[in-house]
Formats: C-alpha cells, sequence, structure tokens
C-alpha cells in the first residue's frame, strides 16, 4: 500500500478532488471536509488514512497541520538546532573581542528556548504519553504539497542577528511541523528529498529563501558540503556587506545585509538539482502574454503639499505635521516605515490619511483607475471581458473611507456600471468561493476588487479575464507574480479568441511617491529569481537590493525620491563610497609597511637561522664521527669529571647532583666554571641570581645549571632545562650525553625554519610590492563625482537663470507704465515707455551682479 497525501490550498481541494476522478474515475478519493477534523473526529480518520487503500488522499493546509508529529523526530531536529547555536556560540567566542553583547545574547535566548523545547520533548518520551495516531505511525511514502511557499516562514539559526532582510529566525510553528514530516520520510528512506513541493513562486522575495529550500530537501547533500546551517551556507553563497545610508538626522550610518549573492552560477546548480521548473515559454503553454501599461500620474496639489510635510516628518519626527500626535521615544525608531505607509497611502488617496481634511480629487489614483476600468468594461461589453483590481490597503468598511468602497462607488454612481457586476473577494468564504468562479468565468460579475492575499493565489476566474489594475504595488516579487497569474494563465478563452491572446496588466503610479522606485525594485529582483530558476546566470556575483520592508526605506532613498532630484542622494553615496575606498588605500599602504617591517624580521631571523644552523651542523658532524655504542647500541658515556677518577655511573652521577646542589664559583665574579669534557665539547657549570621580593625587601637567591659547548662561540647544549635527576644517579650520569644527543633533532628543527623562512620571504617581498588593486576603481568613481558635482553645478545655475529670466520676464510686459512725477511740487501722471524702465532694471541688475561676482 502507498500512500501519497496531497496537500492544498482549502480553496483548491474540491476542484483538485473534481479533476483527480475526472483523470481516474475509478479512483478512491479522500478529502475530508472541516467537520471531520474536529477533535472527536480527527482519530477516526487517521485511522482510515493508514488502514485503507486509498488512491489520492487531499488535505488542506491546515488539516495536515493538526496531525500529531512523533516525538522522536521532533527531539532530533531540535537537538540539531541546539548544535547549530553551540557551534555559533563557539565561533563568537573564538572571534574575542568583535562580538557585541546583542548578538551573544540573541544566541544564548535561543538556545534557552530550544533546551526549553528538548526537555519538555523528551519528558514526553519519557512518560510515552498515548496521543494517538503520529505522523510516523500513519505509513506515508511521499508527500505533495501545494503552494509550498506558505511554508517558507521556517525556523534557523544564525549569529547574524543584527543583519537587515534575514526574515524571522524563530520561524512559523506551521513551517515547523512541515519540516518535522519531511525529516521523518527523509529518515525512514535514507535519502533526501522524499517530498515534492509545487509553487509557482519557490522563491517570493530574497535569494536567502534558497537556503530554507535546500533545508528541506537537501539535509544530507548540505551535511556532505558542511553547510548545514545558515552561516555555513551564507560563506559559500552569500557576502555580508555594509551599506551606508542616511540616519533620520541626516548622518550616514552603516547597516548591515546579505545583499550580494557569490557563486552564482555554482548555486543555481545546486538549486536546479532539485527543481523542474518550467514556465509557458518551456513547454508552449498555450495562456495569455501581460501587456503591461505603468500609469503615472501627477501628484495632485493636496499630495504635493504633503511630499513637503512628509518629508518634514521624515527629518524632525513631528507627527503633527502630517496630521497625527507626537512620536513617542519608541515610535520615533520606527520613524521610517510609518513615513513609508504614510507615502503608500497618500499615493493611493489622501483621504486614506483623513477622509475629514482632505475630498475627492478627480485626477487621484482611485479616479483614475475607475476610468481605466470603465473604459474596458463598455469595450469588452459584448464578451463580457472581466477585470480584477488588486489593492492591498484596507480592507471593505462600511461607514469609513476605504479604497474598495470608494472605487466601487464611483464605478456604480459615476459610471455607471451595475451594482450587481461588481464584488468584493472580502464577501466570498472559501465555501463560496466556487459559486463566485462561475458567476465570473461567465460574466455575470464582471469587477472583482480583491487583496494579493486573498485574491492572488486559489483563484480560478481566468476565462474572461481581459485586464488587471494594480492600486499599490506590493512589497515581493512574488506577490506581484501571484497576482499577474489570475489573469494571465491557461484557460483565458476570451482573451485568445478577441483580444490577440493578451491581458492588459495596469500599475497606477503617483510621481515623486514610492510607488515607481518599488516598482523598478521589483522587477529587478524578479529578473535574478526568473533566471536563477532557470539557471541562466553566467554572472558570478548579484547584488539583491538595500529595500527592508519591515524598517521602511532609508531616509535619504525616501528624502530624494519624494523631492524629484536624486543627484544630491547619489553625490552624498558617492562620495561616502570615495572615503571607504580611501580608508581602504591607507590600510593597503599601512600593511604594506607592516609587511616590510616583517620582511626585515625574517631576512634577519634567516641570517641567524643559517648561522646557528651551521654551528650545529659542524656540531653535528664531530659529534657523529666520536660518538661510541657498546654491543647492544646504547651510546657510550665515556664522560670526564674534574676531580672524579671513577668510570662508575654511579660515582659520577652523585658528584653532579653534589654540584648542582653546593657549587659555588670559587672567584668572585666567575659565575661558570668547566667541570669536565664528554666527546669534544667542555662542560660547564653556571650559577644564576634571581631577585625576590620578601617582607618589603629584595633578596637574592642561587641556582646551577649545567651545559655543554664546543669552542667558545659554540652553540650552548642543556637538557631539561640544565637541571638533574637528583633522585637517580645513574640518570644524572647521563645528563651531558643527553644534552649533546639534542643536536640532531636542533638541526632538523632549524633546517624546517629555515625552510619556511625561504618561504615566507619570496611571498612578504611580492606583498611589499603589490600595488592598490582598486586604485583605478577609485579614481573612476571621482571622475565620477567630479561629473556629478559638474552636472549639480550646471543645474543650479540653471535653475538660477530661469528664475532671472522670469523676473525680466515679468518686468518687460509692464509696456506703458503711468509714473507719478513731482513738478513743482504737484504730482503729475506720465505714460513713460517701458523699455526705460527695463533698461534701468538691468542697469541696476548688472551692478548687483557685480558686487554678487
Amino acid at each position: 500500500m502507498y500512500i501519497s497525501p496531497f496537500v492544498a490550498l482549502k480553496a483548491n481541494v474540491n476542484q483538485i478532488a473534481e479533476t483527480y476522478r475526472k483523470a481516474y474515475p475509478k479512483a478512491r478519493v479522500l478529502f475530508p471536509g472541516q467537520n471531520d477534523f474536529t477533535p472527536a473526529q480527527r482519530l477516526r480518520l487517521f485511522h482510515e488514512i493508514k488502514n485503507n487503500n486509498w488512491d489520492c488522499i487531499i488535505l488542506t493546509h491546515d488539516q495536515f497541520g493538526k496531525i500529531p508529529q512523533s516525538p522522536e523526530i521532533q527531539k532530533e531536529i531540535f537537538q540539531t538546532e541546539l548544535d547549530n547555536v553551540d557551534r555559533d556560540l563557539d565561533t563568537l567566542e573564538s572571534i574575542g573581542g568583535d562580538v557585541s553583547k546583542k548578538m551573544l545574547k540573541g544566541l544564548e535566548i535561543r538556545k534557552n528556548n530550544l533546551e526549553g523545547k528538548l526537555k519538555s520533548i523528551l519528558k514526553d518520551i519519557e512518560e510515552k504519553k498515548d496521543t494517538g495516531i503520529n505522523f510516523r505511525e500513519m505509513g506515508v511514502d511521499h508527500l505533495f504539497v501545494d503552494e509550498s511557499h506558505k511554508y517558507k516562514n521556517l525556523t534557523f539559526t544564525t549569529r547574524h542577528n543584527r543583519v537587515a532582510g534575514l526574515g524571522n529566525t524563530e520561524g512559523s510553528q506551521k513551517a515547523l511541523n512541515m519540516l518535522f514530516a519531511v525529516r521523518e520520510l527523509q529518515n525512514r528512506f535514507n535519502a533526501d528529498l522524499c517530498v515534492t513541493f509545487l509553487s509557482g513562486t519557490p522563491i517570493s522575495n530574497s535569494l536567502t529563501e534558497m537556503y530554507l529550500l535546500f533545508k528541506y530537501l537537501r539535509p544530507k547533500e548540505m551535511e556532505r558540503q558542511q553547510i548545514e546551517n545558515f552561516d555555513g551556507w551564507a560563506a559559500v553563497f552569500a557576502r555580508k556587506t555594509t551599506d551606508f545610508e542616511f540616519s533620520v538626522t541626516n548622518e550616514i550610518i552603516a547597516k548591515e545585509r546579505f545583499r550580494h549573492f557569490i557563486k552564482v552560477p555554482e548555486l543555481a546548480l545546486f538549486y536546479n538539482e532539485i527543481t523542474d521548473y518550467k514556465t509557458a515559454r518551456h513547454i508552449n503553454l498555450d495562456k495569455p502574454e501581460l501587456y503591461e501599461t505603468l500609469v503615472n500620474i501627477k501628484p495632485t496639489p493636496d499630495q504635493t503639499e504633503f511630499i513637503k510635510k512628509l518629508m518634514q516628518f521624515a527629518k524632525t519626527g513631528n507627527g503633527e505635521l502630517i496630521g497625527r500626535r507626537r512620536l513617542t521615544p519608541e515610535e520615533d525608531k520606527g520613524r521610517m516605515l510609518i513615513a513609508t505607509n504614510y507615502a503608500k497611502k497618500m499615493a493611493a488617496d489622501m483621504r486614506l490619511i483623513s477622509d475629514a481634511v482632505y475630498s475627492d480629487h478627480p485626477d487621484n489614483k482611485v479616479n483614475t483607475c475607475a476610468r481605466k476600468v470603465a473604459e474596458i468594461y463598455k469595450d469588452s461589453l459584448q464578451h463580457k471581458g472581466t477585470q480584477i483590481v488588486f489593492c492591498d490597503i484596507g480592507t471593505p468598511k462600511p461607514g469609513a473611507f476605504n479604497i474598495y468602497d470608494a472605487l466601487k462607488q464611483k464605478l456604480t454612481r459615476d459610471l455607471g456600471i451595475p451594482d450587481r457586476e461588481i464584488t468584493f473577494i472580502h464577501d466570498w468564504t472559501d465555501n463560496k468561493k466556487p459559486e463566485l468562479f462561475k458567476k465570473m468565468n461567465r460574466g455575470e460579475i464582471r469587477i472583482l476588487l480583491g487583496s494579493t492575499d486573498k485574491a492572488g493565489t486559489g483563484l480560478n476566474v481566468q476565462e474572461r479575464v481581459v485586464a488587471m489594475h494594480h492600486l499599490d504595488i506590493p512589497w515581493k516579487p512574488s506577490e506581484l507574480e501571484q497576482r499577474n497569474g489570475r489573469g494571465a494563465r491557461q484557460g483565458n478563452v476570451i482573451a485568445k479568441m478577441y483580444y490577440d491572446n493578451k491581458v492588459q496588466n495596469y500599475v497606477y503610479a503617483v510621481e515623486q511617491s514610492l510607488d515607481n522606485y518599488k516598482f523598478n525594485l521589483l522587477k529587478n529582483k524578479q529578473t535574478f529569481i526568473s533566471q536563477m530558476k532557470n539557471c541562466e546566470l553566467n554572472v558570478r556575483t548579484i547584488d539583491e537590493g538595500a529595500i527592508d520592508e519591515k524598517s521602511g526605506m532609508n531616509f535619504s532613498e525616501y528624502i530624494a525620491i519624494l523631492s524629484g532630484d536624486t543627484s544630491l542622494l547619489e553625490k552624498s553615496k558617492l562620495e561616502k563610497k570615495i572615503a571607504v575606498m580611501e580608508s581602504l588605500k591607507v590600510s593597503h599602504f599601512r600593511e604594506a609597511v607592516r609587511n616590510r617591517y616583517q620582511l626585515e624580521d625574517k631576512q634577519n631571523e634567516r641570517l641567524s637561522t643559517a648561522k646557528t644552523l651551521d654551528k650545529l651542523t659542524a656540531d653535528e658532524k664531530e659529534y657523529k664521527g666520536v660518538l661510541q655504542v657498546d654491543k647492544d647500541g646504547i651510546k657510550v658515556n665515556p664522560i670526564q669529571l674534574t676531580g672524579v677518577a671513577s668510570t662508575d655511573s654511579e660515582v659520577i652521577g652523585k658528584h653532579i647532583i653534589g654540584l648542582y646542589q653546593d657549587w659555588k664559583p670559587a672567584v668572585a665574579g666567575e659565575q661558570k666554571e668547566q667541570i669536565g669534557s664528554l666527546y669534544g665539547f667542555s662542560l660547564y657549570i653556571r650559577r644564576q641570581q634571581e631577585a625576590y621580593e620578601e617582607n618589603g625587601v629584595f633578596e637574592y637567591r642561587y641556582s646551577n645549571s649545567f651545559y655543554a659547548q664546543r669552542g667558545d662561540e659554540g652553540i650552548k647544549y642543556i637538557f631539561n632545562n640544565g637541571l638533574p635527576n637528583t633522585d637517580n644517579p645513574k640518570l644524572a650520569a647521563r645528563h651531558f650525553l643527553n644534552a649533546i644527543d639534542r643536536v640532531e633533532s636542533l638541526c632538523e628543527k632549524y633546517t624546517r625554519t629555515l625552510a619556511e623562512l625561504d618561504t615566507d620571504i619570496p611571498k612578504l617581498e611580492q606583498l611589499t610590492q603589490k600595488p592598490f588593486i582598486q586604485e583605478a576603481e577609485l579614481q573612476q568613481m571621482k571622475t565620477e563625482l567630479a561629473n556629478l558635482e559638474r552636472e549639480i553645478a550646471i543645474k543650479i545655475q540653471e535653475n538660477q537663470l530661469k528664475q532671472q529670466q522670469g523676473t525680466d520676464n515679468e518686468t518687460e510686459e509692464i509696456g506703458n507704465v503711468p509714473v507719478v512725477v513731482p513738478v513743482n511740487g504737484a504730482a503729475v501722471n506720465h505714460s513713460v515707455p517701458g523699455e526705460i524702465m527695463v533698461v534701468a532694471q538691468q542697469s541696476a541688475e548688472r551692478t548687483r551682479n557685480r558686487m554678487r561676482l
């Protein structure tokens, strides 16, 4: 019996079941309803899945999440996560001084949380709680997961907790349950994969989401490559960069993020090992093309005025400028997120800011969109063409202003579209959605208004879609892609038959707002993601951009876009990049100086090492030339000590121990004395003096030690720091022989050192001569900066000239101006030619200009 459940969105379950039955009329299909998943019915259903031979089992995402997972697999995964945290903590400990308290605290908190979860799981295992049947016991062989991107919010561990754009490392319980199930199957079959993920947008916003796909589907391969935790993966495929941004106080601050992806072709190949990605182009799928139009809308006077207030708010944090109370210190931390959200509302409709203060402008976004919808409604009347309007700002709410009701009111009251032909996706529950699909595909409902979340997936209304409209622009490329897929999909009969197989796609953007910026950013990100999916990337690195959904736009870009002039922003950024590059150049030359000093040290060390090695080699040759060994191969010890006639090792050893303990120099000031000879080496005892403090008084203590030396300038050979074995006279007797015998190992050591120095010195010589490799890039940036400064200066001069010409033109239009001239104390009206006044004004202007210059 082969069990492979299909996990799908609730809205699609019935349609999947119907399609399966059409393909396999006699198949046994199980797709439980909501009532079957009540606590009372759930256990019975699990046993039905386990004990019956179903051809197809279809579960919703919510239903699948209610299947209990085995405690053993939970223990394994939590232990793995805990091991990753421990590895990161060890890494931070090795880094030392560069570790912030916040980074360390974040990992310690995560460790405590994981340890708590692990203890709870171990307790359940120990007590063997009877919780009924779990996923392991159901005997599932494979898993199919539709819309798998819903499970992308998977937990992971990283020490880079200050880096922007990584998402929520804690993840969701929904995604964690899916990981439990996937690992269960992978452990059962001792292989990767074991699950099929189905999604049109497996990467929704960032290439870092690829790591989570690998974590689900390729755990063994990632372990083999030693990139199983996020930091290991990022070290290979991503590069942490620092973006310099303006803060709200107009200061340049650093913000870290994983922005650049390296080894991109290799990453794409690794990704394509687990994906079978097919587009309409690949399989010649008969689906309409999107005919995209960016509708640029001039800001209304209210919007123009509010843009200025928004810029002031971003600079000062004064909430009263935009109609709200002053920000609290806590709110001020998210000032740019507030500013970004207000800019989004402002672009959509000023009444979202305040419907009491602002009114309905005929040229705002809602009215522009409504006129376009009505135009297409009438043009497609003959074929009952349908349209979808997307908006993620607000929801329908009677009695309060919102985009949905405002647009519907405009379409019905002013543009004559029947109310019954317009609907909100919010009015249709999951049970009622099949009826909505039928009505739209029949053309009974012709305009649908919805959000990305509710209308972006699982909406099969494509048969008559002729146009789609985007009143706002979502944050993620996947969200725009999901929206576009509602109309540009297989089965659009009307577009194919009557509209050249094209669907109109209108994106509405207010100039000097964030709309165009977000749209271009989405397009760039989508290009990278699509190329990654198709394995069409030849570049080694890509730049993912620097926008952050959680904290909004950075201050400098926000101000530049709203003001409509980004040249000063680019100048500031370029100046900062040059400053960074200049600091790198200084660091390079400092490093070159350090290398030069190191080179000199190495060269001096080589001379000293070579000189010492020559002496050691000569000593070794002399020693081995006279060395004697007995019949057993043991080195003979023919030591000769002054005042000792015996050759007995016991006597010799006791004499050496006595000298060590009691010897004092016979002549004051002489700190050494020759006491014998061995194999051509002179044997010496020396006295060493050491100062110490006792009761506030400095005292001296003395100790003796031994060494052997050949010639006055020879190497001093010592054994055990010159200290004999005082407990065993026979071992003490061989002390000097052991010291001299070290010559061979010392020769080997100095030979290795000399070889290392001969390897290191040429490398250091190259480093000291190495030029600054980014010099050309630095000069290019300086040239760009000079050109940009010249453009800004020209622009300023042009603006001044326009203002001056405007003043001159106003004067020239005066014509014959009546002038009152006093004559003998009486005022008389005269008509003076206008050119006389112009000449006088120009003369005065020239004087002022000269003074200004």
